[in-house]
């Protein structure tokens, strides 16, 4: 029998997946209308585009790095959680609202990119990781 957590973990790589296809959707032909010439350009200094191109079109590409930062402590403690056979109930349905919240900030982000709705969602989704590591402190201690 699997830990029912996984299921979040699959969905938020799954999402953040769907977020690399958005980016390059957006930032290529964005690329190609700044005159830019991939098959001459060399790696720069990270944040260059932000120079070159328009802002909106660097909005997914933002969150894409985004999803490669934060997240990666969910999955770290939603896979010890599963490890624990802690990963069920109410730690099942806490990574489910952190990722509807990480969705959630995706799509503010990658479309009208106000700050003020971004930031609660990425307190709230913080909270959720706070308390998934809570729990998963609390069943270590209980173990030992």
């Amino acid at each position: 029998m699997h830990s029912a957590i996984l299921a979040p973990v699959v969905a938020l790589v799954a999402w953040s997946l769907v977020m690399l296809l958005w980016m390059m959707a957006i930032r290529l032909p964005a690329l190609k209308k700044a005159g830019i010439d991939m098959s001459k350009a060399r790696g720069g200094r990270p944040g260059i585009l932000d120079t070159m191109l328009d802002e909106r079109a660097q909005w997914p590409a933002h969150n894409y790095i985004h999803l490669m930062e934060q997240p990666t402590l969910f999955y770290a403690i939603a896979l010890t959680l599963a490890l624990l056979g802690a990963g069920n109930g109410i730690n099942a349905w806490i990574a489910w609202a952190y990722v509807a919240l990480r969705i959630a900030h995706s799509l503010c982000q990658a479309t009208f990119n106000r700050v003020a709705v971004r930031f609660p969602l990425f307190v709230l989704s913080t909270f959720a990781l706070m308390a998934l590591t809570l729990h998963a402190g609390l069943t270590l201690l209980h173990h030992a």
